[in-house]
């Protein structure tokens, strides 16, 4: 369930009754959504939808109705996308205030904002207009997992999460990049330079040193296959980091990743390598977004990344908000016929706004799971 189910203590506790009547077993409650808390943080804004009600714990308050019905808690974090590019935080102190060069920035800007005080207003309204325009293909602000300091604050915002709370486990969503021509931000360009330089040639050294000058971008265009598996190993260090962060805490926590189901477009479009995170065992549970309206593409899909997986756990991700109900069911269904370990809808919000109903989720529960659940 999205984050705006968590604004109401009525909307939780209907939440959870429904859940639990329709056989469902498990939230996957959104606590981060853009880089700010729907649950006491020290790390990170409260949520603007929260402000006013200072006593008002939306995770808690899931977490102790849930237990309470039998039902498990994962919390849902958004990795790496921190903000709408549309409308801007209002809380001065959330990261793209505080920490704008933490930023991704792409190629097409990057030239543009060489010029430009990162700590600038300017520097900050340049990335969000250019991101705003482009609003059908990247969907705001990300930070980048090639910055040192914006991979320990995940990490840290993780640990704090599963250190206070009796969680189930962890849901981690957009851990990967809008876009391979990402990101080419000071920080990270300096980042790769400091990492590529010791594996260099004395004549790769000489020849980057020369071009540098000219071309802002000298070390991602001279070796760009090991640009790309720089940005891929620091996003796979980042899950490592979330990964150890968790097992500290809570050792039994399950931790989970919504991924790109083609894992060739997740390794090369996104930068996304979850066949590694497997062969790792980085996550406990791959959650393919397989979210098509095509019940051939659906078991495609499905099929491809279990086979892969092998032992490890997949969860089926649907698109319900596409689907319709029996539609939904016969996709259920097929992620069972196809031995997934589970499913996962998106989502709740979507399945009991108009024109649907609450028992709208609880008949389709019941059809869907019987008396079981899954």
């Amino acid at each position: 369930m999205t984050r705006s189910t968590l604004t109401s203590a009525d909307a939780i506790a209907q939440l959870v009754r429904v859940a639990k009547a329709g056989g469902f077993n498990a939230l996957l409650v959104q606590v981060r959504g853009r880089g700010d808390a729907y649950y006491r943080s020290t790390l990170e804004p409260r949520a603007a939808e929260l402000a006013g009600r200072p006593d008002f714990d939306p995770l808690q308050q899931v977490i102790t109705a849930a237990h309470a019905a039998g039902l498990q808690v994962h919390a849902w974090v958004a990795v790496n996308l921190v903000s709408s590019a549309a409308t801007l935080p209002a809380a001065r102190d959330h990261i793209v205030y505080r920490n704008p060069e933490w930023l991704m920035v792409p190629r097409a800007l990057a030239a543009e904002l060489r010029g430009v005080d990162v700590r600038s207003p300017e520097y900050l309204g340049r990335l969000a207009r250019w991101t705003r325009a482009r609003n059908t293909e990247v969907e705001g602000l990300y930070a980048s997992p090639l910055h040192p300091g914006a991979a320990a604050h995940v990490a840290a915002v993780v640990k704090e999460m599963v250190t206070t709370y009796p969680l189930d486990g962890v849901h981690l969503d957009y851990v990967r990049f809008p876009g391979p021509d990402y990101d080419f931000s000071r920080s990270a360009l300096q980042q790769f330079k400091q990492a590529v330089q010791p594996e260099l040639s004395a004549e790769d050294r000489r020849r980057a040193a020369s071009r540098e000058p000219l071309d802002p971008f000298a070390y991602p265009n001279l070796f760009p296959e090991r640009w790309e598996a720089f940005r891929r190993s620091r996003l796979t260090s980042l899950v490592m980091r979330v990964r150890t962060a968790v097992r500290a805490a809570r050792p039994d926590a399950i931790v989970s990743a919504a991924v790109i189901p083609d894992a060739e477009e997740a390794f090369n479009a996104r930068l996304q390598d979850w066949r590694t995170w497997l062969d790792q065992s980085l996550i406990d549970v791959l959650c393919p977004m397989a979210y098509t309206t095509d019940a051939r593409t659906f078991e495609r899909q499905i099929t491809l990344v279990r086979d892969y997986a092998g032992g490890h756990m997949v969860w089926a991700g649907i698109g319900a908000y596409r689907l319709s109900p029996a539609d939904t069911v016969q996709f259920i269904a097929a992620s069972r016929r196809l031995g997934t370990s589970g499913t996962a809808l998106f989502s709740y919000d979507a399945l009991v706004a108009p024109p649907h109903t609450l028992s709208t989720l609880t008949d389709l529960g019941r059809a869907a799971f019987g008396a079981g659940s899954h």
